[in-house]
């Protein structure tokens, strides 16, 4: 057997919709974003295949201006302040639907 063996991971197909969502993303990450791009580079640091996905994950890091200690010191400032995934962000906006359409 080679080492230099290459394998698909399980989860490429849902994980490659999310980096794709990452590198789109625009204006300053979120918590999502952050959290999402950290959970992925400890998925594929040491995997031994998905290449792309490692360097367009980099790729989004960088654009953000961070590097892998950056962005776990980032992600662990947001763990601290008690949010968690599925959580709104303090100061993000929804689509406006479940307010109320009142003139003046």
């Amino acid at each position: 057997m080679s080492d230099d063996t290459t394998q698909t991971h399980p989860l490429y197909a849902s994980d490659r919709d999310q980096v794709d969502a990452l590198l789109a993303h625009q204006g300053d990450p979120g918590p999502d974003q952050l959290t999402t791009a950290a959970r992925l580079v400890m998925r594929y640091g040491d995997f031994p295949g998905a290449d792309d996905i490692k360097a367009d994950i980099q790729k989004a890091v960088s654009a953000w201006g961070l590097d892998r200690d950056g962005l776990n010191a980032k992600c662990r400032e947001i763990w601290i302040s008690g949010w968690r995934p599925g959580m709104q962000a303090e100061g993000e906006v929804g689509s406006g639907a479940d307010v109320d359409d009142r003139d003046g």
